[in-house]
This record gives C-alpha cells, sequence and structure tokens, in this order.
C-alpha cells in the first residue's frame, strides 16, 4: 500500500490532544486494511519521524483509528502543529 493510502487524516479530539501532550503519540484514521507494520512504514515516510510503536482499533462506526508512539527524540506537538491540528 502507498502510504498516502494508508493514512486518510490525523484525529483531533480533546483525548486526543491529551494524548500528543502527554505520551508523545498521534492520532489517525487510517484505511481499514492497514496493518501496524503499513502503518508505522506510511507515517515515518510522510512525516520524517520514527515510530516507537502503533496502537489500532476499530471504532463502532467503522473507522479504524491508529494511535502512533513517536520515539523520544521527536515531539508529537510539533508533527500536530506541522498538520495544522494543533
Amino acid at each position: 500500500m502507498e502510504p498516502h493510502e494508508v493514512i486518510l487524516y490525523p484525529l483531533i479530539t480533546e483525548r486526543a490532544s491529551r494524548m500528543i501532550e502527554k505520551e508523545n503519540k498521534i492520532t489517525f484514521i487510517v484505511n481499514r486494511n492497514a496493518t501496524k507494520h503499513d502503518i508505522k512504514r506510511a507515517v515515518e515516510r510522510l512525516y520524517d519521524v520514527r515510530i516507537e510503536k502503533v496502537n489500532v482499533i476499530i471504532a463502532r462506526d467503522g473507522t479504524k483509528k491508529a494511535f502512533v508512539k513517536l520515539s523520544p527524540e521527536y515531539n508529537a506537538a510539533d508533527l500536530a502543529v506541522k498538520l495544522g491540528i494543533l
């Protein structure tokens, strides 16, 4: 899968903004068929960051959310500003 097919858009909610500040995580809505490995590779290629861990859930509405934890040398708040969500 191409990186632009995997990552649909970043998600910003009150909970997601707290995760950015406290846990160095960014939340994305991703393709339903994407694996954790696909998501990690896509985020690293698109945004030039290192990923420590990826957690995914499928929401009640059928969308797939990925919680992406950045490596300590990268700041999620900086990436959020770059994406225009903060």
